[in-house]
């Protein structure tokens, strides 16, 4: 307000709106200018610090709207305005106050987040606790986001006396009205409840192997209120938080990113299982796949023309394993049919007695007389 009666004194043949208007501009254009050149003189100062080079440029906007509001606040006391207009001005610069550190109160929490998650690392094969904490991190990060939100965007409006009391009034007299709309933002409320539930709980973290209404696929992505799984296939499976909690799945990495994994294979019974079993544990143990932990070849079950024979390997994750069951069922399969032709199941034929041969018509015109060639 100094600097607007500085410029009045300095001209004061131009009117006080013109005055307020050059002033604005002059602290806008200024500030901007000022901001270039500070970046350009110390960004090769902070280039190799950690924070810094990450924090500035994601404020950078905010300094520029607090310079807006600073250049507003000194400009509108000059500019000669009634009563009822400078009271809603002054409400308007109040709210964006407030506006301004609410955002820049989420800037530096996801600033913070974003560093936490940058120094774990998920591209290494044992990384259960990596995805735990990112898991956490990622929802608790929108969750705080959507409240700061919803906390600044509720002082801003409080700022204003007639939005104030009407939310009270609305409060005191509308409850009717205010069942109505938490019946309707139940669905959100209750996947924002959910996603801080799963976040504390983790029956499914990101990058976890799922089984989810018989779609196979992996935890891409963990919002506010849904999940996204990349499925085998490249498809995309969205499904609410709210679900997890409210409906059995599976899930394959739960304690950790190893699993094992099954091949059955149905042969007759003459099928020497001692060689096969040698020759499945050797190809195995030959296979780059193969983690080194269990390989286990069992006649599992005897049916009525066949024996089921399980063959169980390890893998690290879940997509290797599948490659390693792959591999393991067509090279003993190859085997069997090059050494063993005779164990490929076959079908038998217990019936002992000879069928009866059909009787002859009775009559002579059911027969069927061939007629000669003409």
């Amino acid at each position: 307000m100094d600097i607007g009666k500085t410029f009045i004194a300095w001209l004061p043949w131009i009117p006080n709106w013109l005055v307020g208007i050059i002033v604005f501009t002059v602290i806008v254009a200024g500030s901007f200018i000022l901001q270039s050149v500070v970046v350009r003189l110390l960004g090769p100062l902070f280039r190799n610090h950690s924070t810094i080079p990450e924090f500035f440029p994601r404020i950078r906007g905010a300094i520029r709207f607090g310079t807006v509001l600073l250049a507003a606040a000194i400009a509108f006391p000059i500019i000669p305005m009634d009563q009822t207009v400078s009271d809603m001005l002054h409400g308007v610069l109040i709210a964006a106050t407030i506006i301004l550190a609410g955002w820049l109160t989420i800037v530096f929490a996801n600033t913070l987040g974003d560093r936490y998650i940058g120094k774990l690392r998920l591209d290494v094969a044992d990384n259960l606790h990596a995805r735990k904490a990112v898991t956490q991190a990622r929802i608790l990060k929108r969750a705080i986001d959507t409240l700061l939100v919803i906390l600044t965007l509720a002082f801003a409006l409080m700022s204003f006396p007639s939005v104030r009391s009407f939310g009270v009034s609305l409060f005191a007299s509308a409850g009717a009205a205010g069942l109505i709309v938490g019946l309707a933002a139940r669905p959100l409320l209750e996947n924002l409840f959910a996603g801080i539930q799963l976040a504390i709980t983790q029956p499914i973290r990101l990058d976890d192997v799922l089984v989810v209404n018989g779609q196979w696929g992996w935890v891409e992505e963990i919002n506010s209120t849904y999940i996204v799984m990349r499925l085998w296939d490249w498809r995309r499976y969205v499904l609410p938080l709210s679900y997890f909690l409210q409906n059995p799945f599976e899930n394959w990495t739960r304690t950790s990113a190893g699993i094992i994994g099954s091949v059955y294979l149905y042969l007759d019974y003459t099928a020497p299982i001692d060689a096969i079993r040698d020759k499945a544990t050797e190809i195995v143990k030959e296979s780059k796949r193969w983690d080194g932990k269990v390989v286990n070849v069992q006649v599992s079950d005897a049916k009525t023309d066949t024996i089921e024979v399980r063959i169980l390997v390890t893998a690290t994750d879940s997509p290797t394993v599948w490659d390693l069951r792959c591999e393991v069922r067509e090279k003993v399969l190859a085997y069997i049919a090059s050494e063993h032709p005779g164990c490929l199941p076959r079908r038998r034929n217990f019936q002992t007695t000879t069928p009866a041969e059909p009787e002859p018509p009775r009559h002579a015109d059911a027969m069927t007389v061939p007629r000669p060639a003409a």
